[in-house]
């Protein structure tokens, strides 16, 4: 409480008013007592000049309009006075007329008789003297100014002056009590008229604190048009951009986390990269590294060995040929190297072609490939892409036939989408294999593989091909065999795409 703007705002005010009070009473202090002594001075001196005027043309104050006119002057000063003339004569009065024609007589002969002390001159001119007198009987002190008019009368003003260090502790004790009670007023209507500016600001305060928590559905909803309005309006517009920044360093710290954890991904690939070639690698430059040296030291005993030595190396080299373009082609494919050329062609041509190239490879094996679609099926997609899919797959199927010798090449249209799949008689892919033979160098039978010459990079060929189109592809295992799939668009979205 005590460090709310309310309470501050109040105990300055107490503070002001405090001094404020100090100030008036060490004023009345030192200055009053002068103030008021020069107040009366000039007060019974204008009683004098009055007289003097009016007696200028009313020597002896005859008329009602002059005594009226004195009257009222005495009066309004508090002053009394005696016109006395050159017979000895009170001519005119106001006031205590005896005791000042007491006084006059006293003054005539010199004599002081009903004064404590002789009178103290104040002021002294030409035309008059004022002295400063107390009086025995009363004790009160008095001013006393006498003169000698033009017209010869004598004139005697006199006027009371009250104890001063009294009246001066009475004001005081005044003042202070009046201090007092203007504070507590004062300090009330100051705690009413600032509640209406804290509460304001309260809420400003409220507000920028749930700010600080980055809540920033906290608004000003005040109507103010003084400067705390100005600062509600101004924190409203610094909580939307605040939540407009703070949003967009979002958005850019995602893309970063983004950029970090592909550059992650980019690097674990690049070192699992390295691991898996140098692991293929490694088996034929072995193969290849021995039998050249055997060729080299003459160990073979006929041509029939040599012959065979030199197929080996053939055979080795062109395995690790293969995989190196293997390699490439995936690697341009993963790292967006290259454009997909979209056009239409005819699906079943193609496949046809694949067939008719393997037919020879599939007869030394003894495996039939059973393909009946007779009518032309136009797709969309790259046709050279979609060739090396097809490629792997049967390429795949024949070396992992089993003894039923059964490859089945099917295509299924339907709502503008063409499935192909291919199927093989064969040993089933376990279940928790089935989402890894997508990833590189992966091999289910390792042994089988490396019999074929197969390095676990041609399904993933597949997958690469079929993300960069956006289309599907998977495996399904049968009872008798294995099948892999993918799909494209058909001839039906030909009309989109000649719009």
């Amino acid at each position: 409480m005590r460090h709310s703007i309310r309470f501050k705002l109040a105990a300055m005010i107490v503070i002001v008013m405090a001094l404020i009070m100090t100030a008036v009473g060490l004023y009345s202090s030192l200055f009053i007592e002068d103030y008021y002594t020069s107040t009366k001075q000039n007060g019974i001196k204008n009683v004098y000049y009055v007289l003097k005027e009016i007696s200028a043309g009313d020597k002896d104050i005859k008329k009602n309009e002059n005594i009226e006119r004195l009257n009222q002057v005495c009066e309004k000063s508090g002053a009394t006075l005696i016109l006395v003339n050159e017979r000895g004569q009170a001519v005119y009065d106001y006031g205590a007329g005896n005791m000042l024609a007491d006084r006059w007589k006293d003054m005539i002969f010199g004599q002081n008789i009903g004064q404590t002390k002789s009178p103290t001159i104040i002021d002294q001119n030409d035309e008059f003297v004022i002295q400063s007198t107390v009086d025995k009987t009363s004790s009160n002190k008095y001013y006393e100014l006498y003169s000698t008019l033009e017209s010869g009368n004598y004139v005697i003003i006199r006027m009371s002056v009250e104890s001063f260090k009294e009246s001066i502790s009475i004001t005081n004790k005044f003042y202070l009590w009046l201090g007092i009670g203007a504070i507590i007023l004062i300090t009330v209507i100051m705690l009413v008229l600032t509640g209406r500016y804290t509460k304001a600001l309260l809420q400003l305060s409220d507000i920028s604190k749930r700010m600080s928590h980055l809540d920033f559905n906290a608004r000003y909803l005040g109507r103010r048009n003084d400067e705390i309005g100005v600062l509600g309006n101004s924190m409203n517009e610094m909580s939307e951009k605040l939540e407009e920044t703070i949003s967009q360093l979002k958005s850019a710290n995602l893309e970063l986390q983004k950029d970090i954890a592909k550059k992650e991904e980019i690097d674990e690939m690049r070192k699992e990269f390295i691991s898996n070639v140098s692991h293929e690698l490694k088996t034929p430059i072995a193969l290849i590294q021995g039998y050249a040296e055997g060729l080299q030291d003459g160990i073979q005993e006929n041509p029939e060995e040599a012959q065979y030595y030199c197929d080996v190396i053939i055979d080795e080299a062109g395995k690790m040929n293969k995989m190196v373009k293997n390699l490439l082609t995936l690697n341009q494919l993963e790292f967006g190297q290259g454009q997909v050329n979209m056009e239409r062609f005819n699906i079943v041509s193609v496949i046809a072609g694949i067939i008719s190239s393997m037919k020879l490879h599939a007869e030394q094996k003894n495996v039939e490939i059973q393909f009946l679609e007779k009518k032309d099926i136009y797709v969309w997609a790259d046709e050279f892409q979609i060739e090396e899919v097809i490629t792997n797959y049967l390429s795949n199927a024949l070396n992992h036939v089993d003894e039923n010798k059964i490859i089945s090449v099917e295509i299924i249209e339907k709502n503008g989408i063409v499935r192909v799949s291919v199927f093989n008689t064969g040993k089933q892919i376990p279940e928790e294999e089935l989402d890894n033979i997508w990833t590189k160098f992966y091999k289910v039978d390792k042994a089988r593989t490396r019999e074929y010459g197969g390095n676990g990079i041609g399904l993933s060929i597949v997958k690469a091909v079929m993300d960069r189109h956006g289309k599907n592809c998977g495996v399904i295992n049968h009872d008798n065999g294995v099948e892999f799939w993918f799909e494209l668009d058909s001839n039906i979205l030909e009309e989109n795409y000649s719009k």
